[in-house]
């Protein structure tokens, strides 16, 4: 199998996209990501929202901008590709080429750095969680893909 030429990942605030959203989430069960539930449910939400650990996390613009600089410097010491990234209020877009690592084990780097940059501004008392569990990991196998990605990432 041939490498991608890199991936998209998206993921989000802790608590700002929860299961039973009206926006839709995607559903985990038997050991498997299920397609996306497309209709509001209070009932499943009021759950989430009942097990949740700490509060949702809105990133404010200085913690935006110091994750974003997490990121690129976590690219630089592992030599990877950094294509483009927004950080945004309640969730991350990054795309990145990082050969022979996976989607996930990437994101996964991004969110613990990420969290130790956050945990390190925050006052005692009020450091994570700060990201939701997983994330949209999506492969780019074309230039035209790339591309698409890229000014998705930087103008949307």
């Amino acid at each position: 199998m041939t490498q991608p030429l890199a991936y998209f990942l998206t993921w989000t605030t802790y608590g700002s996209w929860l299961p039973g959203d009206r926006r839709g989430w995607v559903h985990h069960s038997d050991g498997a990501w299920h397609v996306p539930i497309r209709e509001g449910d209070n009932r499943i939400l009021g759950s989430a929202i009942h097990a949740m650990s700490g509060p949702s996390v809105i990133l404010s613009q200085e913690q935006r901008d110091r994750v974003s600089s997490t990121i690129q410097a976590c690219c630089k010491t592992r030599n990877w590709g950094l294509h483009a990234i927004n950080v945004r209020s309640n969730h991350v877009h990054v795309v990145v080429c990082a050969a022979d690592y996976s989607p996930e084990r990437v994101m996964g780097y991004f969110k613990t750095w990420a969290s130790r940059t956050l945990n390190g501004l925050a006052s005692p008392g009020a450091k994570g969680p700060w990201w939701t569990r997983h994330g949209s990991t999506r492969y780019i196998n074309a230039p035209e893909s790339l591309q698409k990605a890229i000014d998705y990432v930087v103008h949307q």
